[in-house]
């Protein structure tokens, strides 16, 4: 598996793994009208380019095929992480997620947050993430638990990690 930088030609292999994931993975966690109204962003992803441009967006790629995506933006919002319904559990989550963090810090910032959904809360919490609050979102008009949460750094880890000593 490789990391590479997102490019515009991935927007309709990512948007089939997004809806895929949620209908496979989430679903245990989701009721049936709650995953029909997560995936049915599959087709605004479509149209999306730009806002995976916009952000720091990497893939994951195995024999050619992506197999994971994942984005930060600019604050430290970790925005979208998902890995290909026939690929889970293969550290290919903690990969992508290393390499947004290290983004983050990167960049300066002193955490990253995230709105984790029901099924990702406990991979998050095994990498240092603390939650903020359970909270209800709106999708589609279909209400969803997810939880807000944080991963901080230490000043030490920051200082280390910006004088070149990753």
């Amino acid at each position: 598996m490789k990391l590479r930088a997102y490019r515009p030609e991935d927007l309709t292999e990512i948007a089939q793994l997004f809806y895929d994931t949620i209908h496979a993975v989430n679903a245990r966690d989701y009721s049936r009208e709650q995953v029909q109204a997560w995936a049915g962003g599959r087709e605004h992803f479509l149209c999306r380019n730009d806002f995976f441009l916009s952000l720091y967006t990497i893939v994951a790629v195995d024999g050619g095929r992506i197999v994971g995506y994942g984005n930060i933006d600019d604050t430290g919002y970790l925005d979208h992480l998902f890995v290909h319904k026939d690929f889970q559990g293969l550290h290919i989550a903690t990969a992508i997620c290393g390499e947004l963090e290290r983004h983050a810090l990167a960049q300066g910032h002193k955490a990253v947050t995230v709105n984790a959904s029901i099924t990702a809360k406990p991979f998050f919490e095994k990498r240092g993430y603390e939650t903020v609050k359970k909270q209800q979102v709106t999708v589609r008009g279909v209400s969803l638990t997810n939880y807000s949460m944080i991963k901080e750094w230490p000043d030490s880890k920051r200082r280390h990690f910006a004088i070149g000593r990753s």
